[in-house]
């Protein structure tokens, strides 16, 4: 079996794929590979465990969901590209920090391919170009395995941060790769080239069954 497998899911609503992805956990219990689901999804306004009321500024006609993933608010909507990373943490030797760190680096390495340098920050999970974020993450962990993952602003409107203190930090600015570049990208592509990263470190990390 794959130690990675790679799903372009097209754009699907935010609760369809919120349900998939609980199911799905349940399913990769135990297992010996990872998947990554690669979505857009319509706008919606997600609100993760910890997130405050207050945080949601002017909604307006976008809807806002409860998430079962960590953190504050956080948007989506076409034009940006979601990674949902479903993966069995001990088939991959890896902890919680560890896959935020894989995760981020997987972004950072990927924009730096097309030119774009990007950071992490010890104080706020995520990717940032000159201070502004371009890319959020999100998790959460049951029964071994993480669910939830990364978005990645590629070509999209960003009006609606605005509408919300993304993250939870009031006026932070946000970015797009498409923005940085100065030149319009397919966030399909860019999503498919953010996986195979991801899809690349993860395998350095697997743990083969047979060796556990």
């Amino acid at each position: 079996m794959e130690a990675v497998v790679i799903s372009h899911l097209g754009r699907r609503e935010y609760c369809e794929c919120h349900q998939a992805m609980q199911s799905a956990v349940v399913r990769l219990r135990g297992a010996d590979h990872a998947e990554l689901w690669i979505v857009e999804h319509p706008p919606v306004f997600t609100q993760g465990q910890a997130g405050r009321p207050e945080h949601i500024l002017t909604p307006g006609d976008i809807p806002v969901v409860q998430s079962d993933r960590g953190g504050q608010v956080t948007y989506h909507g076409p034009g940006q590209t979601v990674i949902y990373t479903l993966i069995p943490l001990k088939a991959f030797g890896l902890n919680v920090r560890a896959l935020v760190t894989l995760l981020e680096e997987a972004v950072i390495a990927v924009l730096g391919e097309r030119g774009v340098v990007a950071e992490s920050r010890a104080d706020a999970p995520g990717v940032y170009v000159r201070g502004a974020k371009i890319a959020s993450l999100g998790l959460r962990i049951r029964h071994g395995v993480s669910y939830h993952g990364v978005a990645l602003n590629v070509a999209m409107d960003l009006a609606p941060f605005g509408r919300i203190n993304p993250c939870g930090y009031a006026g932070m600015a946000v970015t797009q790769v498409s923005d940085e570049m100065g030149v319009a990208q397919d966030p399909d592509a860019l999503g498919d080239a953010l996986a195979r990263q991801i899809a690349k470190a993860l395998t350095a990390q697997w743990v083969p069954s047979q060796a556990q």
